[in-house]
């Protein structure tokens, strides 16, 4: 007889399965109406932040790529985050290390890994996209392009994250250990009145993680990825599931064939649950925006929040989620 755990997997792969089925071919069977006007979707409470300001840059005429750059970059400076910037939690031995990634109109990318003291990654993720052959810069080379091109040092690891740090080794004895609440990035797409679409996607990564991890947030096709002729998705949770399936990619590869992006957020979230035995303590969500101006929202399980803007209306959202909360 099937444990509780495995009966609950598989009654969601099941819904998610029917769902999907129902929506191939679809076009139109997005989960809200299309919007013409600025659209914007982020990831988590503080992307109501990220959101405001990019849509006020919008409205007075800035460029697309401008508005979502400046919005993360309102996050990445805040004190009081501990996943995103300087702020944020430090990896096992203490340094805290940031990645970023930013993709523009017409689907150029660029991107930063492993990088410490700059404050703002995302923009230096953006000067690999506008001003070298390439798309990804790590470590200390990304440090000294930034260098290079005006950014100055600064200073990690807050003290509340400090004091965050000596009570993780007193507990753990070391050990890396991602769970549920221990991810939060901020991705953020966004389309504009005329249809172009533009991402960005920056995070501090998982707290206390071993010394050179990287996630999916600077990865293009896993954390971020927008297709200027489909659209765009983005993920936050552990990257690591996110990575295995290009998660933001297979989102907008689904949408291509047809299917509207709740469904595809589905479709995706179902391809990760197929490859875990056990999926304990990890949280996952994705955003899709197609270019129509349909969205989609979909977690693992409850408690994945998002930030909706359409024009004026800025509004908080719980994520639809794959399992239940299970009663203890």
């Amino acid at each position: 007889m099937p444990d509780r755990r495995t009966f609950i997997r598989k009654t969601a792969l099941a819904a998610g399965s029917s769902l999907l089925a129902a929506s191939v071919g679809q076009k139109a069977a997005a989960v809200v109406p299309q919007h013409e006007g600025h659209l914007i979707l982020s990831t988590w409470s503080f992307g109501m932040k990220a959101n405001a300001k990019a849509m006020e840059m919008l409205q007075a005429g800035s460029r697309l790529l401008d508005a979502v750059e400046e919005g993360v970059k309102v996050v990445e400076a805040d004190p009081s985050m501990t996943s995103v910037g300087l702020s944020g939690f430090p990896d096992r031995d203490g340094n805290v290390t940031l990645d970023a990634c930013i993709m523009d109109e017409e689907g150029k990318a660029g991107s930063v890994t492993f990088l410490q003291y700059i404050e703002h990654p995302v923009s230096v993720a953006r000067l690999v996209m506008e001003k070298t052959p390439h798309v990804m810069l790590s470590g200390k080379g990304a440090l000294r392009f930034a260098l290079d091109n005006g950014f100055r040092m600064k200073k990690g690891l807050s003290p509340q994250a400090r004091q965050a740090w000596e009570e993780w080794k007193k507990k753990t004895g070391y050990v890396p250990r991602p769970s549920a609440d221990n991810h939060d990035t901020i991705g953020l797409i966004a389309r504009s009145a005329q249809g172009k679409l533009a991402g960005a996607c920056t995070t501090s990564g998982v707290a206390f993680k071993m010394y050179g991890r990287v996630g999916d947030s600077p990865i293009i096709g896993a954390g971020l990825y927008v297709d200027p002729l489909v659209g765009a998705a983005t993920a936050t949770g552990v990257g690591e599931y996110v990575m295995r399936i290009c998660g933001a990619h297979t989102i907008v590869e689904l949408m291509r064939q047809g299917v509207p992006p709740q469904q595809a957020c589905v479709e995706a979230l179902k391809r990760i649950v197929q490859r875990h035995q056990s999926l304990e303590g990890v949280q996952v969500g994705f955003l899709a925006l197609h270019r129509s101006g349909s969205y989609g929202a979909y977690a693992l399980r409850p408690g994945f929040q998002y930030a909706l803007s359409l024009g004026n209306n800025h509004a908080l959202h719980d994520a639809p989620a794959m399992f239940a909360e299970e009663k203890k």
